[in-house]
């Protein structure tokens, strides 16, 4: 299956179709893939979530009218898919900082204006490639500190740094009571919200089931899940972060459209262990759960 086809024509589609009311679903459907497997394709190859896209898109539509036509206002909002006007002038000036009415009276062109998507479809190659181990990892406990944050706008590429920074610098994973491996923490994403792009951060130990979580920390539980586990290529520490950064992106624009797999949901994560105090080799693990494609080729 081209990954690059099926996403662009929801692009296409989403360009025509505007004014209709759209669901992550929908256009899944239309992509040929399963709704969080889509999800995940198009927020790698796009850039951004899928319905952010949208809601940019028409933004930008009604921007673009607002200054170059005498349209009424309810009109341009009905056209760019918006039901009511009130929600349209609510987003319209959280976007623009101004009421659609204000940019129109001062005919402001300039701002965050959104584009149709190009995508890159340029493949990794070479030393980059890698192979993953695929697994079947048991059902796991964790306890550990939860953070909610979304992809909006890049919001989750500042919070989880920050998130980490707080426990390494306050060694909270020192206060997790009786974890199996002392030596193992846990960067876990799960509780996706595809259509508002919201989820849940854990950073966490293994635990024996039923521990008991202190005030201010969760326990969670994870079922028994086949993955494909991607080790990231050996790094300095100032390469390290970009290294991490580059495997998930192989894995979701390379690995991904040649595997025969697809997303299978509800939870991700990174395994850092003793592999990451070293200065010159630090590597870490990738867990994502997969299962055989079953969307049309």
């Amino acid at each position: 299956m081209d990954y690059a086809v099926c996403i662009q024509r929801t692009l296409d589609y989403i360009e025509e179709n505007l004014q209709e009311q759209m669901t992550l679903e929908g256009l899944a459907e239309i992509a040929s893939f399963s709704p969080f497997h889509y999800h995940r394709i198009f927020q790698a190859m796009v850039g951004e979530s899928v319905m952010e896209y949208v809601r940019k898109r028409r933004l930008t539509y009604a921007a673009e009218h607002l200054f170059y036509t005498d349209e009424k206002v309810i009109t341009i909002a009905i056209d760019a898919g918006f039901q009511y006007q009130e929600s349209f002038n609510r987003a319209f000036k959280k976007f623009y900082g101004v009421s659609p009415k204000q940019y129109r009276n001062a005919k402001r062109i300039a701002g965050p204006l959104r584009g149709k998507a190009c995508l890159n479809t340029k493949r990794l190659t070479g030393e980059n490639e890698m192979e993953p181990k695929l697994i079947t990892k048991p059902a796991f406990h964790i306890i550990g500190y939860e953070l909610k944050t979304k992809n909006e706008d890049g919001q989750n590429n500042k919070d989880i740094p920050e998130f980490w920074q707080q426990y390494m610098q306050n060694k909270l994973g020192c206060k997790i009571p009786n974890p199996i491996n002392q030596n193992m923490e846990l960067g876990i994403c799960t509780d996706f919200q595809p259509e508002t792009g919201e989820f849940v951060y854990v950073i966490g130990m293994e635990v024996n089931k039923g521990t008991q979580a202190p005030e201010g920390m969760v326990y969670r539980s994870f079922p028994e899940l086949e993955y494909a586990v991607f080790t990231t290529p050996k790094s300095n520490e100032e390469s390290f972060t970009s290294s991490i950064q580059s495997t998930w992106n192989y894995i979701f624009t390379d690995w991904f459209p040649q595997s025969g797999y697809e997303h299978y949901g509800s939870v991700e994560f990174e395994l850092y262990d003793e592999r990451c105090y070293s200065l010159d080799h630090k590597e870490m693990d990738i867990y994502i759960p997969v299962k055989k494609q079953t969307f049309k080729a």
